[in-house]
């Protein structure tokens, strides 16, 4: 892909992490988060009686370990994190038996299965309140005992930056990185709402997805492109 600016979607944290590694190979970047990560943790003795029992955790996102890590001090649990990026946020928390799936609850929930058989323990999924994809149906059909808490809300954005508007709206972006298909159905309203559509004709959309590229297909995008595999290292492949 030619050389040019790149607009990373992802939420604050992830999207200043994403920056900074784009930068370090010489690509300039700017974020505009479409979802806005607000805790929601939940009671003490809600959690005291949701980790009864339980001998692992699972994470389908790095904000899951940090409100996790927020709303609690254990540090004792195995953990079944849903891909790089979450494994390495488990383990900057403090874990340390902290295994990666392939980057999907698909690939999450064989990975449990394989390494967790339910005699080994109850699981707990700090969850966010929205869900892509009903972990705990998958694995109670294998017989483990799934319990699952709220620990966030991802709350859509409800305008594009300026900066970031004026410069889509101008054809400036090379590409723009799109992880959830909730962020790409954001990013096409705000992109609506602001008149800047043919932005896109001179951007590449990148897609950790199928479901992701079938979000954005509001927009003329002059190219869309899906990740060999939903990691934020295949993203930065298609680059």
């Amino acid at each position: 892909m030619s050389a040019g600016r790149i607009l990373i979607t992802r939420p604050e944290a992830e999207a200043a992490s994403l920056v900074a590694r784009l930068r370090e190979r010489g690509m300039e970047a700017d974020a505009a988060p479409m979802l806005a990560i607000v805790p929601q943790l939940p009671d003490a003795k809600d959690l005291q009686t949701a980790l009864a029992g339980v001998t692992a955790l699972l994470f389908t996102s790095a904000n899951g370990v940090r409100a996790f890590a927020a709303a609690s001090s254990r540090r004792d649990f195995t953990v079944y994190a849903v891909g790089e990026a979450s494994a390495q946020a488990a383990m900057e928390a403090g874990f340390t038996d902290v295994t990666a799936a392939g980057g999907d609850v698909h690939s999450l929930a064989a990975v449990v299965a394989d390494h967790h058989p339910p005699h080994r323990g109850a699981l707990l999924h700090a969850a966010g309140a929205t869900l892509a994809g009903d972990l705990q149906a998958m694995l109670r059909k294998s017989g483990h005992d799934v319990r699952r808490l709220t620990f966030y809300a991802a709350e859509p954005a409800r305008d594009l930056p300026d900066t970031v508007k004026a410069r889509f709206g101008a054809g400036g972006y090379a590409a723009a990185l799109f992880f959830s298909p909730r962020t790409a159905a954001t990013f096409v309203s705000l992109s609506k709402a602001s008149a800047v559509t043919d932005g896109a004709r001179a951007c590449a959309a990148l897609c950790l997805s199928q479901n992701v590229a079938t979000a954005l297909q509001g927009l003329p995008w002059r190219e869309v492109r899906i990740a060999a595999q939903p990691r934020e290292d295949d993203m930065l492949a298609l680059l």
